[in-house]
């Protein structure tokens, strides 16, 4: 449906994540992968969707120079908010196990800013979804963590994993943002492009 409508755009999704490609392409959207190297460092005071807002415009801004006419640049950043703190992908193990035994028993957000850009203007859209855990034990952890090995996710784990079938009670707004890309965001920006 798509593909129509944007067959005078070239799109780059500027993203390694498995699940974000896999969403564009049963999106139905012709795309190509771009990714440059840029370092996720924000400053300490942004709050929340300021964190994933400021992330998503700093993957963006490595394309300044270097955008075709008729181009789109997709970049994107998600973060677990619990506790005003921000939870991003875990440096190993224990810090994975660290993350998901603070979020057992508790409500986070999950928070994901993306971000459009062309040669001339650039959009930043938010989505934001409420996920509870119901209360997990350190055994459950250790056991998805040793067979899932979340540790390219922030917050330490998938949805749409075992963990999300044994310990999320509730979600409230967008399910795919969770799995890693509000794709209802994505597909009506895209439709209503002028």
């Amino acid at each position: 449906m798509l593909k129509d409508k944007l067959k005078n755009y070239k799109i780059t999704l500027a993203s390694g994540s498995p699940r974000r490609q896999q969403f564009f392409r049963e999106l139905g959207l012709d795309f190509e992968i771009r990714l440059k190297e840029v370092e996720e460092i924000y400053p300490e005071n942004l709050q929340g969707v300021e964190i994933t807002n400021f992330l998503a415009f700093l993957k963006a801004s490595a394309f300044d120079n270097d955008i075709n006419k008729n181009e789109i640049v997709i970049t994107s950043d998600t973060i677990v908010w619990l506790d005003n703190k921000a939870l991003g992908k875990p440096k190993d193990f224990n810090h994975a196990l660290e993350m998901l035994l603070q979020m057992t028993g508790k409500t986070h957000e999950v928070i994901t800013s993306v971000c459009f850009k062309t040669a001339s203007k650039m959009d930043i859209l938010n989505c934001i979804t409420k996920v509870t855990f119901s209360q997990i034990t350190e055994k459950e952890i250790r056991y998805y963590l040793d067979v899932f090995k979340p540790f390219d996710k922030a917050g330490s784990y998938g949805i749409q994993e075992w963990i999300g079938l044994i310990g999320i009670s509730r979600i409230e707004g967008s399910y795919t943002n969770v799995v890693g890309l509000p794709t209802e965001m994505v597909f009506n920006y895209l439709k209503n492009l002028e």
